[in-house]
């Protein structure tokens, strides 16, 4: 190991923990320690590890950067009622969770050999497999991990459209996807959850868990029995609405927060926690901002929203305990490509002025994509080739084809990147860090000119 590799982790990990334990003076002091950590970790010089040095320390670093999280969580409070929250510290403590996060996913990849997962090797479960795929919060250490109702469960899909989501507000996240767990009538958990291709539905807990995700974190309200009449007054609004009793829910694109006959995943948890308080607890604490100069994509999808609940929010919900953090090993190398490709994506639509350009192609699987959301399931099926996804009847041509074209764009990219990580690992033993994905990236569209994909320069 090169002087100063690890050392240099422990010694930023110290860092951290002392900001963890002390007062800030002002807001701006608790903004220029924020961003010294967060700068720290994503320049961290990952190259200077020696691997056998990694796989000895990694499940003791990991542990470290996941109690980081929990304390610098804790502050949250304190830091609100002495003014701090504001939204650049907001932005600067979701960076460093970012930054962390990543840091523990390449420490863990490499101590565990970089596990991939086969292709006709089934999803694993989120919260199963190894041990070393789960960190505990201490506090729940005497039961493990366990779901009660109105537990919420924070996730990330692995589709390009996943990405796209975590990646679409102010502020890059990790995250795609919230769902609630709640209890049926015989005592069985259930998930109540709002995704694209169905509206608003309950499913077995165990089936939800088992639908492709790569991380995932269990966040447990303090207060046990708002959370169970929360998630009993969500399920039951949500049975009712099968299209006999009340109009069905349908996937909100909008992503407004004020009106609820159409709901989004984030959206659900609210009115869930807002019926069970009569209004006195609404989430989310601090929203995503959705005021990027180019609306292209977003407006494609049907958002119109300038502010709204995005999943990765419950991060800053502090009324909300972590229980546990999980993430797959297995593809957790292929998540943080996507994110990266996402990251650029749209920094290119925002700072270089790119768009999508449907072509002849697009419009007509938008609108075969559109009419197959009116026909029987093995027509819809067929259309997933080109969207990536089932369509809803709710969805329009436009949406349909962003989607498609996202998803077409971002393979492209995806399939490059994934090359030269294989080759580092070849070579070094080490997978590409973030801040070279960055690179690569920026070095790919230089070799492409004016269009990547369906991304066209100034068009």
């Amino acid at each position: 190991m090169q002087s100063g590799g690890l050392d240099g982790l422990n010694g930023l990990l110290d860092m951290a923990e002392g900001l963890a334990a002390r007062q800030v003076a002002s807001e701006q002091d608790l903004i220029l320690e924020l961003n010294g950590i967060y700068r720290a970790l994503f320049t961290i010089d990952f190259a200077g590890f020696d691997i056998a040095a990694v796989r000895r320390d990694a499940p003791r670093l990991a542990d470290e950067l996941f109690l980081l999280g929990l304390a610098l969580r804790r502050r949250i409070p304190e830091w609100h009622a002495q003014g701090c929250m504001t939204r650049a510290a907001q932005v600067a403590l979701r960076d460093v969770f970012r930054a962390a996060r990543y840091a523990h996913e390449l420490l863990g990849e490499i101590a565990l050999g970089h596990p991939r997962r086969a292709p006709d090797e089934p999803v694993r479960a989120a919260f199963s497999g190894p041990a070393s795929y789960t960190d505990l919060n201490p506090d729940f250490a005497s039961t493990g991990v366990t779901f009660e109702p109105g537990d919420v469960i924070l996730q990330r899909g692995m589709a390009h459209n996943s990405a796209a989501i975590a990646r679409i507000g102010d502020v890059d996240s990790q995250f795609s996807h919230v769902a609630m767990v709640a209890r049926d009538p015989g005592g069985e958990l259930v998930v109540v959850e709002a995704v694209i291709e169905d509206g608003s539905v309950v499913v077995p807990l165990q089936q939800a868990l088992e639908h492709g995700i790569g991380r995932a974190i269990l966040f447990r309200h303090r207060n046990r029995a708002l959370a169970e009449a929360a998630a009993d007054l969500i399920r039951n609004d949500v049975l009712r609405a099968d299209g006999t009793i009340a109009p069905r829910m349908l996937y909100d694109f909008s992503m407004e927060l004020p009106v609820y006959d159409q709901l989004f995943c984030a959206k659900l948890v609210r009115l869930a926690y807002a019926m069970a308080s009569d209004g006195r607890f609404v989430i989310p604490t601090y929203p995503t901002l959705l005021a990027m100069r180019n609306r292209d994509f977003i407006s494609r999808i049907g958002v119109t929203a300038m502010e709204t609940f995005a999943p990765a929010d419950m991060e800053l919900e502090t009324d909300f305990d972590i229980v546990a953090e999980w993430r797959d090993y297995r593809v957790s190398s292929e998540l943080r490509l996507k994110d990266m490709i996402m990251t650029k994506l749209f920094e290119w639509m925002e700072v270089q002025g790119y768009r999508f350009r449907p072509t002849f192609g697009i419009h007509l699987a938008s609108r075969l994509g559109w009419l197959s959301a009116r026909m029987p399931a093995s027509i819809q099926r067929v259309a997933t080739r080109f969207t990536g996804a089932r369509v809803p009847p709710n969805m329009t041509t436009s949406a349909i084809g962003a989607v498609a074209m996202l998803h077409a764009t971002g393979e492209k990219l995806y399939a490059r990147l994934k090359e030269l990580e294989d080759k580092s690992i070849r070579d070094t033993g080490r997978q590409l860090h973030p801040r070279q994905v960055l690179q690569h990236l920026e070095a790919m569209r230089g070799g492409m000119g004016r269009k990547i994909g369906y991304l066209v320069e100034g068009d």
